[in-house]
Parts: structure tokens; C-alpha cells; sequence
């Protein structure tokens, strides 16, 4: 295994893989969100204001 570093450099190749990985993660969070079943609260509408208006409790 380590002559595999020999060939390359392992900061560049590191930083290679980590944003390899990080593109990965990205186009599976979107491929996800634009399903049906993950990506459908995108599309619901802003909950009413009435429902966070709670009476204030009397002391």
C-alpha cells in the first residue's frame, strides 16, 4: 500500500478523493430530494400563522 503513495502525492490525491466525495454526497442529497417519497415537503405550503398563535395562559 505504501507504494501506491510513491506514485502520487498525497495531499493533492487527499484533497482529490475528499472532493470526490463531496460531489458524491451532493448529487445524492438531490437525486433524493427530487423523489416523491423525501422530496414532497419542498412542494407543501408554509403552515398558517393561526397555528403558532397560541392563547396566553391567565396567571
Amino acid at each position: 500500500m505504501w507504494k501506491i503513495w510513491l506514485l502520487f502525492d498525497p495531499r493533492r490525491a487527499l484533497i482529490g478523493i475528499l472532493a470526490f466525495a463531496f460531489f458524491m454526497v451532493m448529487v445524492n442529497h438531490f437525486v433524493q430530494l427530487s423523489t416523491p417519497r423525501y422530496g414532497s415537503w419542498l412542494n407543501e405550503p408554509y403552515p398558517a400563522a393561526a397555528s403558532q398563535a397560541a392563547p396566553a395562559a391567565t396567571p
